[in-house]
C-alpha cells in the first residue's frame, strides 16, 4: 500500500463540483526533517494598501520621535498593537508633483506623473516582487480596487487592472469547474448556501484526523469562510433593494458607490483568507476616495470635499470621524492576522502590512511627508522613525527594504539609494 496517498499535503484542498477549498496551514501538513535537513524559510507576505485621500496629518503623525512616542488620535485606534507596528514620518518620492495623479507612482516612484504628455510609467513593487517569488503561489498577485483604478504597473509600464468585485475573487479563489457548475455554485451562494455545505462530508472526515490545535485553526477559518460568505451577502441584497421614492433634490450620497467601510471591509476580509490560504503573498489594494457622501453617522459632507477642507474647523471634525473608521477597519484587519496562526506564528508576523497614500495632505495636493505606517512582517516595531521631510530618504528605500523581507536581495528598487536606517527585522 502507497502510504503516501493518505499523508496530507500542504496542498490540500477540500473538493466538490465546482468549488475548490485550499486549507490553511496545518501542523500535520509539515514534513518531519531528516537528519541534517534545514527548516524551510517561513513564507514572508505583502500588502500594499493606498488610502488615496490620505488622512489629516495632525491627527496621524506623533510630534515625537522614538518608542517612547503620545499615540495620535487615528493611531490610538491602533494601540493594542503598538509593539506591532511602526509609524514612519517624513517621506516622499522624488520628482513626483503635488497632484492626484500622483497615485500613478505611489508603489513605482516613477517620475513627474502630473505631466502627463510622455510619462511613462515603471514597475510597481508588487509586480517587481511577483516576477520573483509570485509563482510559489496559485495566484501570484492579487490586486485590488474599491473604485475604478489600481496600483499595479507591469515591468513596461502597463497598467494591470484591479478586481473591483469580491464576488469574482471569492471565486478564483474558492469555484472552479465546467463554466456551468461555476455558474452553478454562484448562484447557491447568492441564495444562500455556503460552499461549506458542498464539501461538509470531506471536512468531517478531515477534522476527525487532525490534532486539537489543527481542528481549531480550521475551525477558525471555516468561520472566516462564513462569515464573508454573508457579509458578501447582505451586499448584494442591498443592490437589489428598490431606492425610497422621495420629494427632495437627489442627494451626492448612493449607498453602493460611497460606502468606504463596507467597501474596505469586504475587500479586507477576502485579503485576510487569500493570505490564510497561501493563495497568493503579494496583495495591493487602492481604497475608495469618492466625493460622495459615506453612509457614516455624524458625517454630511463628500469624502473628497473633507479631505480638501482648507482649514474648514467643522469640515476637519467630520474628516476625523470618517477616517476613525477607515482606522478601525485597520484594525480589524490587524486583529485577523494577529490572531491567526501558522506553524507558532500569527499570520501578522508573517504579513507586512503598507498603509499609505500617494498624497501627504489632500488639502493641499501635498505629495511631501506621506502618512506611512508599517505593521507586521518581522520587523523590530514599536517605534515613530521621524525623518526630514525637506530632505528625506526616498520612500523607496522603504520598499527595498520589504523586498529584502521578502528574501529578494535585489540592490535598488526604483529611486532607492539603499534600505530605510531604522528600520531592522527581528533577529
Amino acid at each position: 500500500m502507497d502510504r503516501r496517498k493518505n499523508h496530507p499535503d500542504r496542498r490540500n484542498f477540500l473538493k466538490a463540483a465546482g468549488v475548490t477549498l485550499a486549507l490553511p496551514v496545518l501542523d500535520c501538513f509539515q514534513r518531519r526533517l531528516r537528519a541534517g535537513e534545514t527548516a524551510p524559510a517561513p513564507p514572508r507576505r505583502m500588502v500594499c494598501i493606498c488610502t488615496p485621500l490620505s488622512v489629516h496629518p495632525a491627527n496621524f503623525f506623533p510630534t515625537q520621535a522614538g518608542r517612547d512616542y503620545e499615540l495620535t488620535p487615528y493611531l490610538e485606534v491602533l494601540k493594542e498593537f503598538r509593539n506591532d507596528f511602526s509609524v514612519i514620518s517624513g517621506l516622499s518620492h522624488p520628482d513626483v508633483g503635488s497632484s492626484h495623479d500622483s497615485i500613478f507612482s505611489f508603489l513605482t516612484a516613477a517620475p513627474h506623473p502630473e505631466i502627463r504628455s510622455g510619462f511613462r510609467n515603471s514597475i510597481s513593487l508588487d509586480q517587481f516582487a511577483a516576477e520573483r517569488i509570485g509563482g510559489q503561489t496559485r495566484i501570484p498577485s492579487l490586486s485590488l480596487s474599491a473604485e475604478g483604478f489600481g496600483l499595479s504597473w507591469t515591468r513596461s509600464g502597463a497598467f494591470v487592472p484591479p478586481d473591483l468585485y469580491p464576488a469574482s475573487v471569492f471565486a478564483r479563489m474558492f469555484l472552479e469547474g465546467r463554466p456551468d457548475e461555476v455558474q452553478l455554485q454562484a448562484q447557491r451562494l447568492r441564495d444562500g448556501q455556503s460552499i461549506l455545505d458542498m464539501v461538509r462530508q470531506q471536512a468531517g472526515h478531515l477534522q476527525t484526523a487532525l490534532g486539537k490545535r489543527d481542528r481549531e485553526k480550521v475551525d477558525e477559518y471555516f468561520t472566516s469562510v462564513r462569515e464573508l460568505e454573508q457579509r458578501m451577502s447582505v451586499a448584494e441584497q442591498w443592490s437589489k433593494r428598490p431606492k425610497p421614492v422621495v420629494d427632495a433634490k437627489q442627494p451626492q450620497n448612493n449607498m453602493n458607490s460611497a460606502d468606504l467601510i463596507g467597501k474596505t471591509r469586504l475587500m479586507f476580509d477576502l485579503i485576510h483568507l487569500a493570505l490564510q490560504t497561501d493563495s497568493t503573498r503579494l496583495i495591493t489594494m487602492l481604497m475608495l476616495g469618492t466625493s460622495q457622501v459615506p453612509p457614516i453617522p455624524g458625517v454630511s459632507f463628500g469624502h473628497h470635499d473633507l479631505s480638501h477642507h482648507g482649514q474648514d474647523p467643522q469640515k476637519i471634525e467630520q474628516l476625523r470621524t470618517l477616517e476613525m473608521e477607515k482606522m478601525k477597519a485597520v484594525h480589524e484587519l490587524l486583529e485577523k492576522l494577529k490572531n491567526t496562526e501558522e506553524q507558532g506564528e500569527s499570520l501578522l508576523d508573517r504579513t507586512m502590512i503598507f498603509f499609505s497614500s500617494n498624497l501627504g495632505d489632500a488639502s493641499t495636493h501635498s505629495t511631501k511627508n506621506l502618512p506611512v505606517l508599517l505593521a507586521g512582517g518581522g520587523f523590530q516595531h514599536g517605534q515613530h522613525l521621524a525623518f526630514d521631510p525637506d530632505d528625506p530618504p526616498p520612500l523607496s528605500n522603504l520598499y527595498l527594504s520589504m523586498l529584502h523581507r521578502l528574501g529578494i536581495k535585489s540592490d535598488k528598487f526604483a529611486s532607492s539609494n539603499g534600505t530605510l536606517t531604522g528600520l531592522e527585522p527581528v533577529a
